[in-house]
């Protein structure tokens, strides 16, 4: 089956890699498909919908978040923060924004004092997703952090433990939680429908044809590795139901004067059960795959990672389920689960546990590949 993987249209622009520069200057129980919590009448909060602000403007937020947030019972979108004035000015027209639920990175900490807003999205460059996470939770705002969580595991547990300390919660974008197909490899990895797990194949890349921006950029914490490499690290983790022991990796470069951080990664985990994943992240072709093989069987999803799509097979047939919007899915059970105080399917300690592995991986390479004890 051909992969469809998800190929960014364009990169971050010049007021957002501005941002970048200044900014680090200053600086659950997953359930069976196709299951999502449902919409609660009585709640804790006291509130229908809850109001989200998304923070950082760019591909994601304006192309995918914004729209499928309109898709949402238990939240809406109440406010932006952004360093762009054209952005901040088209998207209060856009999608009918009060003035006073729109920030920029300078007076952020004043949405303390905002009680339309309830959650914060944290949508930038991973550099930056520690402290403007614990600016939200100082400010007593719920948190969503897009993946991959921070840059090492030390900036992850200052994240959790500022969300604890300020009653809130923290969840990381991980959407395929929410995603049907994705659930029944969950499912499955439990249930062991065709036998013990043997070995797990799983890739997420695409070629990379813009260059000035930060997933280049090695000082600004970009790299396969910390933008694609989390799915295939994710799935590995959650087609197996368990945590790897150890771990090898190597890095490439096909073009080095054009790509500072790396660009191809692949690395080897092993389970406790014996169970071997071999996986690959890179910026140099397409590919988005996940191949279980089984001791009576095999499984597969084909993209496994992209926004849609999403279709899985078996030795014994096609998995079926409907296409679903992942962001709205997920928002709105975070939302949910706020409202309810509820655990969050995807808390901050399933971040946390990826960048250990991630922190890993380096060892390994700067080691000349030799596995690693996690």
């Amino acid at each position: 089956m051909k992969s469809q993987p998800y190929i960014p249209t364009k990169g971050p622009g010049n007021s957002r890699r501005e941002f970048i520069k200044k900014g680090t200057a200053g600086l659950v129980t997953t359930v069976a498909a196709p299951s999502i919590i449902s919409c609660a009448n009585n709640n804790e909060s006291g509130k229908e919908k809850l109001g989200m602000a998304l923070m950082g403007l760019g591909y994601y937020s304006t192309e995918v978040l914004a729209p499928s947030i309109q898709l949402c019972k238990n939240t809406y979108l109440a406010g932006i923060v952004t360093g762009t004035p054209s952005k901040a000015e088209a998207w209060q027209v856009k999608y009918n924004l009060k003035k006073e639920n729109i920030y920029n990175y300078d007076n952020f900490d004043k949405i303390a004092d905002n009680d339309n807003i309830d959650i914060v999205y944290v949508v930038l460059p991973n550099g930056l997703h520690k402290d403007f996470t614990i600016r939200a939770a100082n400010a007593g705002k719920h948190v969503i952090c897009e993946k991959p969580m921070a840059v090492s595991a030390r900036e992850c547990r200052e994240m959790i433990n500022a969300c604890k300390d300020n009653n809130v919660q923290l969840s990381i974008g991980y959407r395929m939680h929410f995603e049907p197909n994705t659930q029944e490899i969950m499912r499955l990895a439990k249930e062991k429908d065709f036998g013990d797990i043997r070995q797990i194949s799983s890739g997420a890349g695409f070629n990379m044809t813009f260059f000035d921006t930060w997933r280049s950029k090695k000082e600004l914490y970009g790299g396969s590795m910390m933008d694609m490499g989390v799915y295939p690290l994710q799935a590995a983790r959650y087609s197996t139901g368990e945590e790897p022991v150890s771990v090898s990796a190597q890095t490439f470069k096909i073009r080095p004067d054009l790509i500072e951080a790396d660009e191809i990664t692949s690395f080897q985990l092993q389970f406790p059960s014996g169970t071997m994943a071999n996986c690959e992240t890179g910026f140099h072709a397409n590919f988005n795959y996940l191949k279980v093989y089984c001791e009576k069987g095999w499984y597969e999803l084909d993209p496994f990672s992209a926004y849609n799509g999403i279709k899985g097979e078996k030795s014994k047939g096609e998995f079926g389920f409907k296409q679903v919007n992942q962001q709205a899915r997920q928002m709105d059970e975070v939302a949910w689960c706020i409202k309810n105080k509820k655990p969050m399917r995807v808390p901050g300690e399933e971040g946390l546990k990826d960048i250990i592995i991630v922190e890993k991986i380096w060892e390994s390479i700067a080691n000349g590949g030799k596995t690693v004890m996690i």
